[in-house]
């Protein structure tokens, strides 16, 4: 694990921290490398409730590191060093993966967004089915703004939270909203003021920890599946999976608490 990016866990709540205060936590290949390796391994343990993804120093990520690109020899189209077209396409896609794993692993995924987010950045936290920002945040796509078209998934995940013509007039302007915007366009979940941010986002994350695991997995994959599939299709997942879960000991220990007129505690069982 590099130093860019810090695991912790707490309560079945598995928290990861992009640490690059001194660049508002910029992505670099150390960092995507260890987000890489961590999400799909926290997808699989049964032990996390919540995946948490944030960043330090009153920032949650800037995207790509733009220094780092003024700085590569091997970008420019006239170039002979560097990786060819081929093989930076390679890399691109394998580092990609990790919007995918956020989006479709059966457990709650939260962006926990203490500050600025751009371009890659904003398109990590839209991959996680959740997002808490403070309302003073600067969120942008970014893209336009360096002459490059996007990656992470963000164009996917922008076009269903606010539609196909908002989601390309945010990516061609590359617009700043603050989190109070981006609440009332649906791109993020909850927002708090500074002061209320930490102590709002830790509820928020204990809340969705104390939530039915497997019901809460069951939930996304319809979810998901209802945004390509057809109602056919979906209405097969849904057949099959709310009998799965009426067969599970969180299930009956809800039904007995309701009785009771109890809150249910759940195990992921």
């Amino acid at each position: 694990m590099t130093s860019h990016l810090i695991e912790t866990f707490d309560d079945g709540v598995a928290t990861l921290t992009m640490n690059r205060p001194e660049a508002r936590n910029a992505l670099t290949g150390e960092m995507l490398a260890a987000l890489s390796a961590a999400v799909p391994r926290l997808a699989d343990d049964p032990k996390v409730r919540v995946v948490v993804l944030t960043g330090t120093g009153g920032a949650f990520c800037a995207g790509g590191d733009v220094k780092g690109f003024a700085a590569d020899p091997g970008r420019g189209s006239g170039s002979s060093s560097g990786p060819n077209l081929e093989q930076r396409v390679a890399g691109l896609r394998r580092g990609m993966e990790v919007v995918k794993v956020l989006h479709e692993m059966p457990k709650p995924t939260i962006a926990v967004m203490p500050g600025p987010a751009a371009g890659a950045g904003l398109s990590l936290a839209l991959a996680c089915d959740l997002r808490i920002c403070v309302s003073t945040a600067k969120l942008t796509t970014a893209f336009s703004k360096i002459a490059v078209s996007g990656d992470y998934g963000g164009s996917y995940f922008l076009s269903k939270l606010v539609g196909s013509a908002r989601a390309r007039e945010l990516y061609f302007t590359a617009d700043v909203l603050t989190g109070d915007q981006a609440l009332a366009m649906g791109i993020v979940t909850k927002v708090a003021p500074p002061e209320e941010f930490a102590a709002a986002a830790e509820a928020y994350v204990r809340y969705l920890a104390s939530l039915p695991t497997l019901a809460v997995g069951y939930m996304k994959r319809n979810l998901n599946i209802s945004e390509h599939g057809t109602l056919s299709e979906l209405l097969d997942l849904e057949a099959m999976h709310m009998a799965r879960t009426m067969m599970t000991e969180d299930h009956k220990a809800a039904s007995i608490a309701f009785v009771e007129k109890r809150p249910p505690v759940f195990n992921g069982h």
